[in-house]
């Protein structure tokens, strides 16, 4: 403990009237939370880890008898001798205690002999108040901040409970989402050194576990700007990130294997997709806001698989004093993390959820517990647990501070608990590129992701292909679209908006928009800021009569439509057969992003290849003059044009094959030596005869996907199907 910083004497009357204030808000801040919850709410105990909300207001009531009370103010009678027993949390020196885990089985004392508990004690307290609290002042701030602590546990702990009810009650009425689309990660680029972290004395109060102050060495790092969301943890699942073991410390593995985890605790799959269960009950998950309530073995096997880090607790405190320290706490109001506040720099440090770090929880250099039984406060616990910094949506306000260390077991959940990520070196900070080809070379299968093919060379090359004579899908399709698109515009209602995911040269949205004067809107959305700016002039020139409004972002991702499109009906366009790029888990995810995005009694046309003979696939994928090799190859001219690649693109050879198994071609780029490449300072080796694995197109039956789209929360409305070479486009209807 460290005294606070006073800046007058503690027996002074104005010190003195300070110090009840003080008390008293803390005391009704504590009462405040329990105005909503009935008796029995407050009884239950949901599991060992947690304690019944009454156990909470009865315990805190203790801490201020036994350390204040007692020793301190003459004459004072304990409400009853037997609660030292009952509500005694872990004081050894203290004496006995009731078992954690049998918590919920003290019926008695009632609620109501619990309130009069507290009501007793803090009329010793005012009287003690009254007073020269002298060398106790200490005690005061200990106590209070103890009180403020248990203010969260509480609510952790009664989320916990109604999670497990089957009528999943809510501690607070719902709100209507506020969160938007959440914005790009990017990095904040620290150069380190030698740097000072821990609580300074001259500071005020603080728990002895942030003492003393000391000098630590950093290497260069960066932090991500904001917290890992939903969506991006929605990624992570649909990459079977609960099923491959490479990712994960043993035992975070095996944690995984003996509990059946295949989401953060509080997710559901409902008919509709994820859920989330929160203080304010059941509701459809945020894809914008924070991933919470998961541990540390699901926190770093995140970011092993984001190719990343997670921070160090003298990172992230260094980090901090470039922060913003206005956050989202309890005083909020929220009682839910929410999506990163637009603005530059790091977010969402203090505040939203508790940040898992990669440190031990562990004694500073010359670390001193306090003497006496509140030395048993957090020394005692210096094993097997991570510390966690910055504080949560449900942590009173003014209780945190940048030196804070909070700490749990690694295996638990139910803290309001979330993850930024870091990365050696400072640079200039990665981009999503960077981090995402970084991630995939250092998977088993390298591999790379589609969607960065579409440079604006990419886009060229692509669209020279679409013109080959093996490559089947764009001119079927096309002549599909045009043979059924008087059939297709009839679904189509008035002054709806067109919503294409990608946007190339627009062939196929000119069908469309020709057979669909109807149309008010075309938003097309594609990763590639120059592809959609061509695309979005060229169309702007040619159907003035219609309101182009293009939006940059990996669709994958999109969470917000234009504005254009705000109140008219919406039909997705997404042809192509793009959705084959997916797994059948990620085509799933993104058919029910898509259907969030769109919204309800929404429309949505995808194109689908249909499956053939192996020659006419693999003859599509691998052409004679070589364009889509080169369409392959310039991923590695992109990487060594913005990731300072090293790349030598005759050492690697374009392959296309047929995987029966799995119904999909892929495209692989197959090392033709020994060889080390440099990537963004990274050195990655390829044996003779690797691949990098840069995309797959699976293909569809239409009843598969059908049923593929049902999962997603569609209804397979109708289709329309050419012959050799046989492809369809399906109309989806929101179900």
């Amino acid at each position: 403990m460290q005294p606070i910083d006073r800046t007058t004497d503690a027996s002074t009357p104005a010190a003195t009237s300070e110090a009840l204030a003080r008390y008293r808000t803390v005391r009704r801040a504590t009462e405040a939370l329990i105005r909503a919850l009935t008796p029995e709410d407050m009884q239950a105990q949901s599991m060992p880890d947690a304690s019944p909300t009454k156990w909470h207001l009865a315990h805190t009531s203790w801490f201020f008898e036994t350390f204040l009370l007692q020793p301190g103010l003459a004459g004072y009678k304990p409400f009853d001798p037997r609660f030292a027993y009952l509500f005694n949390s872990y004081y050894e020196a203290v004496g006995p205690r009731h078992p954690r885990p049998e918590r919920g089985l003290i019926t008695r004392p009632s609620l109501d002999d619990v309130l009069a508990y507290r009501s007793h004690v803090d009329a010793g307290m005012e009287r003690l108040l009254s007073g020269d609290l002298g060398e106790r002042a200490a005690l005061l701030d200990l106590g209070l901040a103890h009180e403020q602590q248990h203010q969260e546990l509480i609510l952790m702990d009664i989320l916990h409970l109604f999670s497990a009810s089957p009528l999943k009650p809510a501690y607070a009425p719902p709100r209507s989402a506020a969160s938007g689309a959440s914005a790009s990660l990017a990095w904040s680029a620290f150069e380190g050194g030698l740097v000072e972290i821990g609580h300074d004395p001259a500071a005020g109060f603080a728990f002895d576990n942030e003492t003393p102050r000391h000098k630590v060495w950093l290497e260069p790092f960066r932090l991500a700007d904001r917290l890992v969301t939903n969506g991006e943890w929605l990624a992570f699942m649909a990459d079977g990130g609960y099923a491959r073991p490479e990712l994960w410390l043993s035992e975070g593995w095996a944690t995984v294997q003996a509990e059946g985890w295949r989401a953060p605790l509080y997710w559901q799959e409902g008919a509709s997709g994820w859920e989330a269960m929160t203080l304010r009950g059941l509701r459809p998950l945020d894809a914008a806001a924070p991933v919470s309530h998961v541990s540390y073995y699901e926190a770093d096997a995140y970011a092993t698989w984001a190719g990343a880090r997670l921070p160090t607790e003298a990172e992230w405190e260094h980090a901090s004093h470039e922060a913003w320290h206005d956050g989202n706490m309890l005083t909020s109001g929220h009682l839910l993390a929410q999506a990163a506040p637009a603005g530059q720099g790091l977010r969402q440090m203090f505040g939203d959820l508790w940040e898992w770090t990669r440190s031990a929880y562990s004694p500073y250099p010359g670390f001193k517990p306090a003497a006496g039984a509140v030395g048993e406060y957090n020394g005692k616990f210096m094993a097997g647990q991570f510390v966690l910094r910055g504080g949560a949506c449900v942590t009173p306000g003014g209780h945190i501070r940048a030196t804070y260390r909070n700490f749990f077991q690694p295996q638990q959940r139910w803290m309001f608990s979330g993850l930024r990520l870091a990365m050696d070196g400072a640079g200039e900070g990665a981009s999503d590129f960077e981090v995402d080809v970084l991630a995939g070379l250092r998977k088993p299968q390298k591999s790379l992701a589609p969607k960065y093919f579409y440079d604006a060379e990419g886009s060229h090359l692509f669209e020279a292909i679409t013109e080959l004579a093996e490559y089947y899908p764009t001119r079927t399709e096309v002549a599909l679209l045009r043979g059924a698109a008087a059939e297709i515009a009839r679904e189509i209602p008035e002054d709806a908006a067109l919503v294409e995911f990608g946007s190339g040269a627009s062939v196929k949205t000119r069908v469309l928009l020709d057979a669909a004067p109807q149309l008010a809107v075309y938003a097309p959305i594609d990763i590639s800021g120059t592809a959609l700016s061509e695309a979005a002039a060229a169309i702007r020139a040619d159907y003035p009569a219609i309101t182009v409004a293009p939006l940059q972002e990996d669709f994958t991702r999109a969470l917000e439509l234009p504005r254009e499109t705000k109140g008219r009906p919406v039909v997705g366009f997404f042809p192509g057969s793009t959705i084959g790029n997916f797994t059948p888990a990620e085509a799933q995810a993104f058919l029910k992003s898509a259907r969030r995005l769109l919204g309800e009694g929404s429309a949505f046309l995808v194109g689908i290849d249909l499956k053939k003979d192996r020659a006419t696939l693999e003859a599509a994928y691998d052409d004679a003059l070589g364009v889509t090799a080169a369409f392959n190859k310039n991923l590695l001219v992109r990487i060594n044009r913005e990731l300072g690649g090293d790349f030598d693109l005759d050492a690697f050879a374009h392959r296309a094959v047929w995987n029966e198994a799995e119904g999909r071609i892929e495209m692989h780029l197959m090392s033709l030596k020994d060889q080390a490449v440099v990537v963004a300072g990274e050195r990655f080796h390829f044996r003779a005869g690797e691949t990098l694995h840069t995309e797959n197109s699976y293909k569809f039956t239409v009843e598969g996907f059908g049923e593929l789209a049902a999962g997603a929360g569609w209804r397979l409305e109708r289709w329309w199907a050419s012959a050799h070479p046989a492809f369809a486009m399906t109309l989806l209807r929101a179900s």
